[in-house]
């Protein structure tokens, strides 16, 4: 008996260690904040990092896109830096246009506090994101990076914060998403017009947009009215420039946020980009910086939560010309037919030297100056040699 006394003992113990032991192998160490960077913001929310590529000194500009699968950087950046990528045969595909890649493998880059390592960077070319912003774009940065860590964006401080993957504890208030991550996040929403549906979207925090609608989508669905009127209007994106149509959609519901009268353009998705039918479209930047965002790709988690910019009035402007920084000069691009743009006299190539007699030249503040409605504006430009100066009324999409 007394020999059997220590087996029972030792079994028992067995027993009752087992499911602490379980339970020990399975519990994350808590996430630990790494480093809180600024960054800069541009028109449509669009976040830029600074950051630098490998052992070169160069502070260079990253577009931070949850509508990337990757990490690439611009084929005029990386001739500047003396780099020579690998040719591959794979691709990428945009709303513009499908392309083939070159790659640089395994490379590294720098933020203020942080290296991330082993990076397989793609290399495409956004001479039309540097024109349309008027800020160099050097890259983008995508799920490869942001796969690796949590990240906090906070539009209020204009700040970015990487925290290590484990757990995490969301601040109180906001409401927590559970998209579908698979190098791109994917998030039901519900949107109302006519009818109120419900659809998938791409959660694009590289749009520079509100939302973004494939044809495909809006016809099938058939919840948008009839009499909604639509704007022409030209956009960019990967692969170069692409004309949409642009309205007003009565309701987005993000969560239990709802906002009303939202911006929206209407494509042909002649690419796919939106993976119609599983998704509808692109829920862009626009919208989303009216919450500081804290993006757990690793837990499928992404916590939202109202900022100061919540109640920012959406832009309803149409003027009908878009505005681009091309080698150093503002120019005149698309004119829509119909437009007031159009209807004053001006033409692509113009080149812009003033809007309402700021002198400033630069691009930001010459497309706020567009985006009064039912305001009139004043543009002195330079064609053939001749100044000339036009004035017309900018209409609103309401």
């Amino acid at each position: 008996m007394n020999r059997i006394l220590p087996i029972l003992f030792f079994l028992f113990t067995w027993l009752a260690a087992r499911p602490l032991a379980a339970q020990e192998e399975f519990i994350e160490p808590p996430s630990r904040l790494i480093t809180t960077i600024p960054f800069t913001q541009l028109t449509g929310g669009i976040v830029i990092l600074h950051a630098c590529f490998g052992d070169k000194p160069d502070t260079l500009n990253f577009i931070l896109d949850t509508g990337s699968s990757g990490i690439s950087l611009d084929s005029a950046t990386a001739d500047y830096l003396g780099l020579k990528p690998q040719p591959t045969d794979r691709t990428i595909r945009g709303i513009a246009g499908i392309r083939k890649v070159n790659f640089l493998y395994d490379r590294e880059l720098h933020f203020p506090g942080l290296t991330v390592e082993h990076l397989d960077f793609h290399i495409n070319d956004y001479d039309i994101l540097t024109m349309v912003y008027g800020e160099r774009i050097d890259g983008i940065i995508g799920y490869a990076l942001l796969n690796r860590y949590i990240l906090k964006v906070d539009y209020d401080s204009n700040q970015v914060s990487f925290y290590t993957r484990g757990t995490f504890r969301y601040p109180k208030g906001g409401y927590l998403l559970r998209p579908a991550i698979s190098q791109l996040v994917s998030q039901q929403l519900r949107i109302r017009d006519e009818k109120a549906i419900y659809s998938r979207f791409l959660f694009d925090m590289g749009a520079g947009l509100c939302m973004l609608l494939s044809r495909e989508f809006v016809e099938d669905s058939a919840f948008f009215s009839r009499k909604r009127k639509r704007f022409v209007k030209e956009g960019e994106g990967l692969g170069g420039k692409i004309d949409m149509e642009l309205t007003v959609l009565k309701e987005i519901r993000v969560g239990p946020y709802k906002f009303r009268n939202v911006p929206v353009f209407i494509f042909d998705d002649e690419y796919n980009v939106s993976s119609y039918p599983y998704m509808g479209g692109i829920l862009g930047n626009d919208l989303l910086r009216r919450f500081n965002v804290i993006l757990n790709y690793g837990k499928s988690d992404i916590h939202i939560t109202p900022n100061s910019h919540y109640t920012d009035v959406f832009d309803y402007s149409y003027s009908g010309i878009e505005l681009y920084l091309v080698n150093g000069i503002i120019t005149v691009g698309d004119v829509a037919v119909g437009s007031p743009a159009e209807a004053a006299g001006l033409k692509e190539g113009d080149e812009v030297i003033a809007v309402n007699k700021n002198l400033m030249h630069n691009l930001n503040s010459y497309k706020i100056a567009l985006q009064t409605p039912n305001e009139k504006v004043k543009i002195i430009i330079r064609r053939a040699g001749v100044i000339k100066e036009f004035e017309f009324k900018i209409r609103s999409i309401r």
